[in-house]
């Protein structure tokens, strides 16, 4: 299994629209960066990633998602009414991807951006998440397992 961050803004797309969606279920779609989407491509059934809400007050991961299946093409790509329409993507060559997620499970409580900034020196294992790096604005990153365990590690306390 391998783990994974995904980031949204809440007033787009929140943990609760994901708990309310049909089943826990939806597909998150509108990555338009070449690196998160191969990240997304990277992705199989059964992996599991952080829900995190970015752009807000509080910037924090606050849940716990699992990937439904591997990426298919992000048809949204192809609805010139859509604000992810992208007149380069076609049907026949997709530019775009995206993967359908499942809600698991709120954490007990949100483990905020500034707090994992200051929590690196006692858990090193997260210094390397590129949501800690500066500069990074990508939506779908890699987590490494031992970085998984100590969030969840930080939730619980």
């Amino acid at each position: 299994m391998n783990y994974w961050l995904l980031k949204s803004e809440p007033s787009v797309f929140s943990l609760d629209d994901l708990r309310r969606a049909p089943g826990g279920r939806d597909h998150w779609d509108g990555v338009r960066n070449y690196q998160a989407r191969n990240h997304l491509r990277a992705m199989t059934e059964g992996d599991q990633a952080f829900f995190y809400h970015s752009n807000c007050a509080t910037p924090a991961i606050v849940g716990i998602v699992e990937i439904c299946c591997s990426a298919y093409p992000d048809h949204t790509a192809f609805d010139p009414h859509s604000p992810y329409y992208d007149p380069k993507s076609d049907p026949e060559h997709p530019r775009w991807h995206m993967v359908d997620v499942r809600f698991l499970q709120a954490l007990p409580r949100p483990v905020t951006l500034q707090e994992l900034k200051q929590q690196m020196r006692q858990h090193p294992e997260i210094a390397n998440l590129p949501l800690l790096k500066r500069g990074c604005r990508l939506s779908v990153m890699p987590v490494s397992p031992q970085a998984w365990h100590a969030i969840l590690q930080l939730a619980q306390e």
